[in-house]
């Protein structure tokens, strides 16, 4: 049987809405509006999406900055108190166990969010099989809380505004990257972040399960008449796609490592040893093999995510996502491939569609950029 979120009860008789196995969750791929009608929402005013199945494991202790240093390539002593930053967590081998958002209380106290589909595996690597923990004289207290919590992305160019009016005006001040967990939503509980999924602004809510049908109903319900539309996963993956935001098990697997999927920004190599450093640094010293690189098509096709992708009759890599873009109105992949091709934008190349060569040229990512935005 399929898991439901604590949301489903209140969407499930929405018009229009349409719901998927996603990893094992019933959740809706798109409501009456449609994908680009989301899409469009989220680009031009406001969107609201069910997040809920998205993990939530807190660590807390005093070795947990330690800790959390050796699961990340990035640098949690870098943070201060109530910031968010995003880090890639890796194999031994430079692989990606997943990718993931660390949230800092203080040193003593985090919290990690994680991807729907890896909570279990993630929990698993972080509370017993990874070699900090196995050697740790003193260990932080892990607990996976995914059960209790539920979350809600409210994402889009005017959602400060609606926040503001309908939370707090102090919402304002949440600069992005970080959150606050001392203000409520009608009444309820709430940590509020200033990051997102969708290259635009916005705030993600985390809240107890009892709480989020009221929150949803209460934000929405004061806003629909402005346009704002609640999103399914289809234009979730639509947005962060033309913002080059990587999804695990596509840019981001344990056969793909941070540097190839073009993340050396989060992999800090100075800081003291992690988990997959050695390798890392290795891949770096040597060559990194393979490189994410965007694509538009040239010829009619979709490229679509398994597709191999060739050069002059040679097999060069494959696509890891690919779809029309809405707001380009152009079909875009992106596409890991072996480095050393001397290939640069504006090149072809070919993308094998059912057993067909169709050519496509290389182009500059992210294919949509928010200015507002700056890189964490």
């Amino acid at each position: 049987m399929l898991k439901r979120t604590v949301l489903y009860d209140v969407y499930k008789n929405y018009d229009g809405v349409k719901l998927i196995d996603f990893g094992g969750w019933e959740l809706p791929v798109n409501f009456e509006k449609g994908i680009i009608g989301e899409h469009m929402a989220v680009r031009e005013n406001a969107g609201l999406f069910d997040v809920s199945h998205m993990g939530e494991i807190t660590v807390e202790g005093d070795t947990s900055e330690e800790f959390i240093n050796y699961l990340v390539t990035n640098d949690v002593s870098a943070m201060h108190d109530n910031q968010c930053m995003y880090s890639p967590m890796c194999y031994p081998d430079g692989g990606v166990v997943d990718d993931l958002l660390v949230y800092r209380y203080s040193t003593g106290k985090y919290l990690l969010v994680v991807n729907a589909s890896n909570v279990d595996k993630d929990f698993s690597w972080i509370s017993k099989e990874n070699e900090w923990i196995k050697k740790a004289s003193e260990k932080p207290v892990l607990e996976n809380i995914s059960g209790r919590m539920s979350q809600i992305a409210f994402q889009g160019p005017k959602a400060e505004s609606y926040m503001k009016e309908l939370v707090s005006p102090e919402v304002a001040d949440i600069e992005f990257f970080h959150f606050r967990d001392d203000l409520k939503i009608d009444g309820k509980k709430a940590i509020i972040s200033r990051t997102g999924y969708t290259g635009e602004d916005g705030f993600e809510i985390y809240l107890a399960n009892e709480d989020a049908a009221d929150v949803w109903n209460y934000l929405l319900n004061a806003t629909k008449d402005r346009g704002v539309l609640p999103c399914g996963l289809g234009a979730r993956d639509t947005l962060r796609f033309e913002s080059k935001l990587p999804l695990y098990g596509h840019e981001l697997t344990k056969d793909i490592s941070p540097l190839e999927a073009n993340l050396s920004y989060f992999v800090k190599l100075d800081k003291k040893d992690f988990c997959g450093k050695a390798a890392l640094a290795a891949q770096k010293e040597h060559g990194i093999p393979r490189t994410l690189r965007g694509c538009e098509m040239v010829d009619k096709g979709v490229p679509r995510a398994g597709y191999t992708v060739h050069l002059n009759g040679k097999e060069i890599g494959f696509v890891t996502s690919g779809t029309k873009s809405p707001i380009l109105n152009k079909f875009l992949g992106l596409v890991l491939i072996k480095r050393g091709t001397g290939l640069k934008i504006g090149d072809e190349i070919e993308v094998n569609i059912n057993g067909k060569m169709k050519k496509a040229k290389l182009v500059k990512t992210p294919f949509f950029k928010n200015t507002k935005q700056t890189q964490q």
